[in-house]
């Protein structure tokens, strides 16, 4: 029985180097293919599919606010950095960005969802559902009367969640809070759409709800007290311990001075 020889070393040599060039050479194909692909005009995108929120940007806004800042061809392009160029168009929340072969971008965006106004009125932004702050148009804001929220920067979130618990206090009454302000010292502001003024105090936000819902359940008798209703509300302040102070239209505590006596 006939054994095979193992081959001579020069051999085994020359057959390693013959498979290294065969490797380098199959990277350098690869390499000369990848950059014509990354270059080849065939790549380059020809064409965004944008679907989601699209009720404040319509084709020509994103053409003029996107387009300009992309780059790259479908290879090569950062959808990292895509992403964020959606993401800075007004009203654009959230944007996910995929590549769809061979050339095409397809774009799913989520809109915010404005619920408030933040700030005063000369410097108003908007707030979204989440209690994130943006800025945009006003005049695209879609709903007819939106309440103004205010407070320290990066309150936003706190203020929105504390006028969502207090606003069913007042709708109990048919009372409309159209204002609350969080100060930077912590005390609650409150505007109703009547005009009226609330000083609503310190505290967490379950403290000021339970201090406002007792004044509340009190408002009808002492409004009525002096042939008002609830709504005839002024102004009112619940900062006071074991009280409150309250002004009603048309109704004074004051007494009118006496006419001076002649000498």
């Amino acid at each position: 029985m006939n054994e095979a020889l193992a081959p001579p070393l020069d051999v085994k040599l020359m057959n390693g180097v013959a498979w290294s060039v065969y490797a380098v050479c199959a990277l350098v194909l690869l390499s000369a293919a990848l950059a014509w692909g990354l270059r080849s005009k065939w790549f380059s995108i020809q064409s965004i599919v944008v679907t989601g929120d699209v009720q404040h940007n319509n084709v020509a806004t994103l053409r003029a606010n996107v387009v300009p800042r992309l780059a790259g061809t479908f290879f090569s392009m950062d959808l990292a950095s895509s992403r964020q160029v959606f993401e800075s168009v007004p009203w654009v929340r959230k944007a996910v960005v995929k590549r769809d072969f061979p050339n095409r971008l397809r774009v799913v965006l989520q809109e915010h969802q404005a619920v408030a106004y933040w700030g005063s009125e000369s410097e108003s932004r908007l707030i979204n559902s989440q209690g994130e702050v943006f800025e945009a148009n006003l005049g695209e804001v879609e709903q007819d009367v939106l309440p103004r929220l205010d407070g320290p920067e990066g309150q936003a979130r706190a203020v929105l969640a504390a006028y969502r618990q207090f606003k069913p206090l007042f709708a109990n009454l048919d009372l409309e809070l159209d204002q609350l302000e969080l100060s930077g010292r912590g005390s609650w502001q409150a505007h109703l759409d009547n005009g009226a003024t609330l000083h609503l105090g310190r505290g967490s936000t379950d403290e000021v709800a339970g201090r406002t819902q007792r004044f509340l359940k009190t408002l009808t008798q002492v409004a009525s007290t002096y042939g008002r209703r609830p709504e005839a509300i002024e102004s009112a302040d619940l900062r006071h311990d074991s009280g409150y102070a309250i002004r009603l239209r048309g109704v004074t505590t004051v007494a009118p001075a006496h006419a001076k006596q002649d000498k």
